[in-house]
C-alpha cells in the first residue's frame, strides 16, 4: 500500500500516551500490549486498526482523525474470505437491496459500530475509497446507511466488505432488524427494572431497622452486617441498572453537548459514592435505600414513557402513507383494489404518470421509466417485456400491464416519501424553542446544585448532599422534551384515524401556520363518480361517433392517468382495448397518439387549436377530439364538486387567502364564484408551470401557501407550496412531492384538520409551562434541603408522565370538540 500521505499528518493526533506511559491506539484509542505494530511512526493494538488506519491514509482520508480523536472502532475479529459467501446468492441478494436498474443499484444497511460524528463523515465519503460507490447516507439515529453503487464495478457483498474492512461490518438479518432491535431493548429494560427492584426491596428491608425508634440498642456487629449487605446489593444496580444514564451522559460530553441525563447520572453518582463513603468509613449508614429506589423509579418511569409512546405508534405502514388503489385486471376486466389488497402474482394497469407501487415484471406496452424518485437521476429507462420494474418508477407514455413478483415493502415504500429529495426546507420554531431551552436548562440546574451545595456545606454536610442530589434530579427536562412529539404524534395519530395521511410531524406545524390556501379543481374539489359526460359532434359534420372511433377513443384515454381522461374512459363500456402507438401527453393541456394507424388528438382548445367559432358556448368542462387533423367534436363534462365543499370554503374565507388555480377554462365561472362565496381569486387556463410559478410569487410576497391538488398534474406546485395536500379517490395519483394525501370521502374534514393543527400549538406552548411551573415549585423545595432524593425519584417520572396525559389527553379533547373523534 501507498504510505505517501501518512508522514504528512499531524501525528499528535495519532499516537497518544497517558500519564502512566501507557501506549494508546492510534485508531481506536485503547491501549496497546506493546509497541510492536506500527505503521510509520503510529502505533496500534492489533492489525486490524493499522491495516484500517492504512486504507484511509491510502484514500487521504485521516480528516476522519481530525473530526473525533480516536474514533476508530477496534477490530476485534479478522474478516475472513468466505465470510459472505452466502452474498453471492441472486436469491438473497434481491431480498436485501431497495433498487437496481442494472447499473444503479441501492441498498440499505444496519451498522451497529456508527456511534460519532467520525462515523457519520466516514461512511459518507465511501466514494472516496471507491469510485463504483456514487452516493452513500447515513441516518445517525436509526444507525442506518444507504449506500447507492455501480452493480457493474461491485457486488453487495463487495460493498458489505469494504464496509467491514474499515470497521463498519453491516448487521444483516434477512428478518426486521427494527423489531429485532426494538424487541433486544425492550427485554434489557425490563431485566434492569427487575434487578433494581429486586436490589430495592432487599435493601428497605435491611434498612427497615433504621427507622425504628430502638434502632441505638441493636448490636454494632448486626448493623455493620445489614449496611454491608446492602452496599453489596447496590453494586448491581449502580454498574448495571443505571449504567444506560451514564452511557448517554458521556456520549453527550464527547459530542461537546449536556444533555438531560448528565444530572440525573450525577445525582445517582452522588448518592452512591456518599453512601459507600459512609458505610467503609463507619461514619454512616449511608443512603442505599434512596438510591435504589431512586434507580428503579427512574426506571419505572422510562418504561412508562416508552411504552406510551410505542402506543401512539409514530411509525406507521405502507398503508398509512399510501392510501390509494390500483387498477387490477383480472379475466379481461379491470377493477379498483385499494393497495393493501395487492398480492404477488396480480396483473395490474399502469397509466402515464403513475408510479410502481411493488416489484413487477413488465407483460405489455413499452416501459419508459423514470426512477427519479428513487435514485434522483432523471433519464427515464427504456425496458421490454419480460424486464423488471422496480417499485417507485413512475411510467412516462402509454398504459402498461405488469406483474406483481414481490410484496410491497413497508419501509421502502416509506423511505420513498420521506427521501430528502422531497424533503422541504422548513424550519420549526417548537423545536428550535424546545432544543435551545432543554441546551441552556441544564446547565443552569447544574450551577443551582453547586450552589445549593456550597451554600448548606457550611453548616451541614448531609443536607449539602441531600440538596444537590434532589436538584439535580427534580429539576429535569424530559417533561419539557417530551411536550411536542406526544402533542404532534397523538394529533397525527387522530389524523390517520380520519384518513388524512401526513409525511411528518412537522407537516402539522406547518399547517398551522398558513395563510393562503390554493385549491385546483378537477380531480381535486369535482367528484369523478358523479361527473355527467355527453358528446357533440362538430358543427360541420353532425355525425355521432362510428363504433371504431369510440374504441380508437376509448383506448387513447385508457393511457392517461389525468381526472378528465378518466371521465372519459368511463363513459365507454369496457372493452377490449386496442395497441396505440407514438403515445404522447402534455401535463394539463392532452393526449395524442395512433391507433389503427389514425391519429388522434384529445384535449383543451388550444391544444387541438381549435377555432373558437366552431365551438359552442357552454358552462361545462370541455374536452375536444380530433381523429386524422379533423375536428371530430367535445365532450361535455358537467363537473360535480364535493361534498362539504362548501362548508370548507365558508370556514376558510374570513380568516384565509383563497385562490383557484385549474387549467379548464373559465366555462363555471359563475358557479364557482358563488362557491366561493365571491371572496376567491379565480385563476383559469393554468399550466402546472403556471401554477408552481403562483405559489413561488405569493411565498415571495411572504405567504404561507397550502396547495390542494390532485397529486399527478400539480406536483410540482405541491412540492414548491408550504404543505401540498393530495387528493385521493380511486387511482394511483400519489406523489412523493406531497406532504398529506387525504382520501377524497374526507374532503369535508379539511378546515377541522387545520383547527387541531392550530389547537397543538396552544398547547404545546401550556404544557412547556406546566413543566416550566413544576421545575419552578420543585427547585424551591430541593433548595432548601426539605425535598429528598427519594421524593425528588418519584416526582420525575410522575412530571413526565402529567406531561404526557395533559398532551395526549388535550389533543383528544379538542379532536372531539372538532369531531374528529
Amino acid at each position: 500500500m501507498s504510505r505517501i500521505e501518512i508522514e504528512t499528518i499531524n501525528p499528535d493526533i495519532f499516537y497518544h500516551q497517558s500519564e502512566k506511559g501507557q501506549i494508546h491506539c492510534s485508531h481506536c484509542g485503547e491501549v496497546c500490549p506493546d509497541a510492536s505494530i506500527t505503521s510509520g511512526d503510529k502505533v496500534f493494538c492489533c492489525p486490524g486498526c493499522r491495516l484500517v488506519y492504512e486504507i484511509l491514509a491510502e484514500n487521504d482520508l485521516c480528516d476522519y482523525y481530525n473530526i473525533d480523536e480516536n474514533a476508530g472502532v477496534k477490530q476485534n475479529n479478522p474478516i475472513h474470505s468466505s465470510k459472505f459467501d452466502y452474498l453471492n446468492d441472486e436469491t438473497i441478494i434481491q431480498k436485501l437491496i431497495d433498487f437496481s436498474d442494472g447499473i444503479s443499484t441501492k441498498a440499505t444497511f444496519h451498522i451497529p459500530d456508527m456511534h460519532c460524528s467520525s462515523c457519520v463523515w466516514l461512511l459518507e465519503s465511501l466514494y472516496r475509497l471507491n469510485g463504483s460507490i456514487t452516493y452513500s447516507t447515513v441516518n445517525f439515529l436509526k444507525k442506518e446507511l444507504s449506500v447507492t453503487y455501480n452493480v457493474t464495478e461491485i457486488s453487495l457483498r463487495g460493498v458489505v466488505e469494504l464496509l467491514s474492512s474499515i470497521g463498519y461490518e453491516p448487521q444483516i438479518t434477512l428478518e426486521s432488524i427494527h423489531k429485532k432491535v426494538n424487541s433486544d431493548s425492550d427485554r434489557d429494560l425490563y431485566i434492569k427494572i427487575g434487578v433494581a427492584g429486586f436490589c430495592f426491596a432487599n435493601i428497605m428491608m435491611l434498612s427497615f431497622p433504621e427507622y425504628l425508634v430502638q434502632y441505638d440498642k441493636v448490636e454494632p456487629q448486626i448493623k455493620m452486617v445489614f449496611t454491608y449487605l446492602a452496599l453489596i446489593l447496590s453494586f448491581p444496580v449502580f454498574f448495571y441498572s443505571s449504567i444506560d444514564y451514564f452511557k448517554s451522559a458521556l456520549k453527550g460530553w464527547q459530542q461537546k453537548m449536556v444533555n438531560m441525563d448528565v444530572p440525573i447520572s450525577l445525582g445517582i453518582l452522588t448518592l452512591f459514592i456518599r453512601s459507600t463513603y459512609d458505610i467503609v468509613s463507619g461514619s454512616g449508614t449511608g443512603f442505599m435505600d434512596s438510591f435504589s429506589g431512586l434507580v428503579f423509579l427512574l426506571l419505572l418511569g422510562k418504561l412508562f414513557q416508552k411504552k406510551t409512546y410505542d402506543t401512539l405508534s409514530f411509525d406507521r405502514d405502507y398503508k398509512s402513507y399510501f392510501p390509494i388503489s390500483v387498477t387490477k385486471k383480472s379475466a379481461g376486466k379491470e377493477t379498483t383494489i385499494p393497495l393493501e389488497n395487492l398480492k404477488q402474482g396480480d396483473r395490474i394497469v399502469i397509466r402515464n404518470q403513475e408510479i410502481i407501487p411493488a416489484d413487477s415484471i413488465l407483460i405489455n406496452g413499452a416501459a419508459f421509466i423514470d426512477y427519479s424518485f428513487v435514485t434522483g437521476e432523471s433519464n427515464p429507462v427504456t425496458l421490454i417485456s419480460g424486464d423488471v420494474i422496480h417499485a417507485g418508477g413512475r411510467q412516462i407514455g402509454g398504459v402498461l400491464e405488469v406483474d406483481i413478483i414481490k410484496y410491497i415493502s413497508n419501509s421502502y415504500l416509506t423511505r420513498l416519501w420521506n427521501d430528502d429529495t422531497f424533503k422541504k426546507s422548513y424550519v420549526s420554531k417548537i423545536t428550535t424553542l424546545s432544543n435551545s431551552i432543554s441546551k441552556y436548562f441544564t446547565i443552569i440546574v447544574l450551577l443551582l446544585a453547586g450552589g445549593s451545595a456550597l451554600y448548606w456545606l457550611r453548616t451541614d454536610f448531609t443536607m449539602a448532599i441531600n440538596a444537590f442530589t434532589a436538584v439535580l434530579i427534580v429539576a429535569c427536562p424530559c417533561a419539557l422534551a417530551l411536550s411536542t412529539p406526544f402533542t404532534l404524534g397523538n394529533v397525527l395519530r387522530i389524523f390517520g384515524k380520519n384518513k388524512f395521511y401526513l409525511k411528518n410531524i412537522s407537516v402539522i406545524e406547518a399547517l398551522a401556520r398558513i395563510n393562503s390556501v390554493v385549491f385546483d379543481k378537477t380531480g381535486t374539489i369535482t367528484r369523478s363518480q358523479k361527473a355527467k359526460i355527453n358528446f357533440t359532434a362538430s358543427p360541420g359534420t353532425f355525425s355521432e361517433l362510428s363504433k371504431d372511433e369510440k374504441l380508437e377513443i376509448y383506448s387513447m384515454v385508457r393511457e392517461s392517468g389525468h381526472p378528465l381522461s378518466r371521465y372519459i374512459y368511463k363513459f365507454f363500456p369496457s372493452q377490449k382495448p386496442l395497441e396505440v402507438k407514438e403515445y404522447h401527453e402534455v401535463a394539463g393541456q392532452g393526449i395524442k397518439g395512433r391507433v389503427n394507424d389514425n391519429e388522434i388528438i384529445i384535449g383543451s382548445n388550444s391544444f387541438l387549436r381549435i377555432d373558437n367559432k366552431k365551438t359552442r358556448k357552454t358552462s361545462a368542462t370541455v374536452v375536444y377530439i380530433k381523429i386524422n387533423g379533423k375536428f371530430r367534436g367535445y365532450f361535455q363534462i358537467s363537473n360535480s364538486y364535493r361534498l362539504g365543499l362548501k362548508e370548507v370554503v365558508s370556514g376558510m374565507v374570513n380568516r384565509y387567502k383563497i385562490y383557484l388555480l385549474t387549467g379548464d377554462n373559465d366555462s363555471e365561472k359563475l358557479k364557482l364564484s358563488k362557491i366561493f362565496l365571491n371572496k376567491a381569486k379565480l385563476f383559469f387556463n393554468q399550466s402546472p408551470y403556471a401554477k408552481l410559478n403562483f405559489i413561488k410569487k405569493l411565498q415571495k410576497s411572504g405567504e404561507k401557501v397550502l396547495m390542494i391538488g390532485d397529486g399527478l398534474n400539480d406536483a410540482g406546485a405541491l412540492k414548491q407550496s408550504d404543505v401540498g395536500i393530495s387528493i385521493s379517490e380511486d387511482v394511483n395519483t400519489f406523489s412523493p412531492a406531497c406532504d398529506a394525501i387525504l382520501e377524497s370521502d374526507k374532503f369535508n374534514l379539511l378546515y377541522d384538520f387545520i383547527k387541531l393543527s392550530k389547537a397543538s400549538m396552544k398547547i404545546i406552548i401550556v404544557s412547556f409551562s406546566i413543566s416550566f411551573f413544576y421545575n419552578l415549585v420543585g427547585l424551591y423545595f430541593a433548595m432548601q434541603g426539605t425535598l429528598s432524593p427519594l421524593i425528588a425519584a418519584i416526582l420525575m417520572p410522575i412530571s413526565s408522565i402529567s406531561v404526557v396525559l395533559f398532551t395526549t389527553g388535550s389533543t383528544a379533547l379538542m379532536a372531539k370538540r372538532i369531531k374528529l373523534l
